[in-house]
């Protein structure tokens, strides 16, 4: 048994946040009903081909649901919708602002007539406020953060290389999830989550915040470096590949002077005798450090790395992270179908051994109308009829 067996999700959604949520909740046994526009779909199944057709982001967040065609302007929408949430538990929607109370899916509106339901909504800047209607996306959110501004080089600033504002605000709707079906579970009550994605990332920017408190000075951008620890980022080994390492303490910085560069004397160098002077002195610091890998192999770097005790890693491509000896050796990957054929997956990071994960298949558009509303009592000759119209 898995722990949300039993629990049906209602999702109205789209692109990340909201899918990336729901296909947590569906890795634990919730059923997941994804409602999506006639036709088109999630426009996230539109965003590439990369998987043999498939695109990278919809394979990445839409495994073990079912799919809904429903156009939501249709006459009958409402009454398809007001049986389905009436067999749910939870509805999750990431809809444009005000899209959802608009369709009478406002948690006020809904609590009345489900007063057990868990509403999670999620947008970019919550429900009220100056920027409530502001169009947000994962980029701008990164920016508006503050993420942008300290990550990058000091000439560029960068955003990360994945939907990382996304993937905060699914997470925190996920954790919020769990624990108001946990406060359901003794009060019998359903509850109104708001995760706004602005207040996901500024969470996760709490340290640079910190550091930066009562109008200090931000930390500088540093490219894959520390902005305040050194040496702490990439270097280049002799055969052109990248380690990067990090050193946290005197004895760590000891033992990679004495056993990483043999170069002994450097620990009393009065340029490098602090965290703090090696941080103003890196340029120097660098040129010593590249001139020691420039003659060694990233084998050979990594070995005497190990020997010292210095925490280090390797600079892996996407193809090195496919083909990972310790997630091999975690047996961490598995496969699932989808409607290009069967595909890898990752297992659920965590998960309990008493229980297996869910890990079926992504669906194909409305790939699971016709038996939901057969389930929601409507006939095979509604069935017909609804698709002609266009309703599914």
């Amino acid at each position: 048994m898995r722990p949300l067996d039993g629990i049906t999700v209602v999702s109205l959604e789209h692109a990340i946040a909201a899918p990336f949520c729901t296909r947590q909740l569906a890795d634990l046994g919730a059923r997941v009903i994804k409602v999506e526009r006639p036709k088109v779909g999630d426009f996230a199944r539109g965003y590439d081909e990369r998987v043999d057709g498939l695109s990278s982001h919809f394979a990445w967040t839409n495994r073990s649901k079912e799919s809904l065609a429903l156009d939501l302007k249709h006459r009958e929408a409402p009454a398809i919708l007001g049986k389905l949430l009436g067999q749910a538990d939870v509805l999750v929607q990431n809809l444009a602002p005000g899209a959802a109370d608009r369709l009478g899916l406002s948690y006020a509106a809904l609590s009345q007539r489900y007063p057990a339901m868990v509403v999670c909504d999620i947008s970019g800047y919550g429900s009220d406020g100056p920027y409530r209607d502001k169009k947000a996306y994962d980029l701008l959110i990164q920016a508006e953060s503050g993420f942008v501004s300290i990550t990058g080089t000091p000439d560029s600033p960068a955003k990360a290389g994945c939907s990382i504002a996304d993937i905060a605000a699914g997470m925190y709707a996920y954790s919020n999830i769990l624990a108001a079906l946990l406060q359901r579970g003794r009060s019998a009550k359903g509850a109104h989550i708001d995760v706004s994605m602005l207040e996901s990332m500024v969470e996760w920017m709490g340290y640079p915040l910190y550091y930066a408190f009562d109008g200090a000075t931000p930390p500088p951008r540093a490219g894959a470096s520390h902005a305040t620890i050194f040496p702490y980022g990439p270097f280049t080994a002799g055969d052109g590949k990248t380690i990067i390492l990090g050193l946290q303490n005197e004895r760590e910085w000891d033992a990679f002077c004495r056993v990483v560069l043999e170069r002994p004397e450097l620990t009393t160098d009065e340029r490098f005798v602090s965290n703090s002077l090696r941080t103003q002195s890196r340029a120097a610091l660098t040129d010593i450090i590249t001139a020691v890998f420039s003659a060694l192999s990233i084998e050979a770097v990594i070995e005497r790395l190990e020997r010292a005790q210095i925490a280090n890693a390797r600079m892996n491509d996407m193809r090195d992270v496919w083909n990972h000896p310790q997630l091999k050796a975690r047996e961490r990957w598995t496969s699932v179908p989808s409607p290009v054929g069967i595909i890898p997956a990752l297992l659920p990071p965590g998960t309990p051994q008493s229980f297996a994960p869910r890990m079926d298949a992504i669906p194909a558009l409305g790939q699971h109308s016709e038996r939901i509303l057969l389930e929601l009592g409507y006939t095979a000759d509604d069935v017909v009829r609804l698709s002609a119209e266009g309703a599914i």
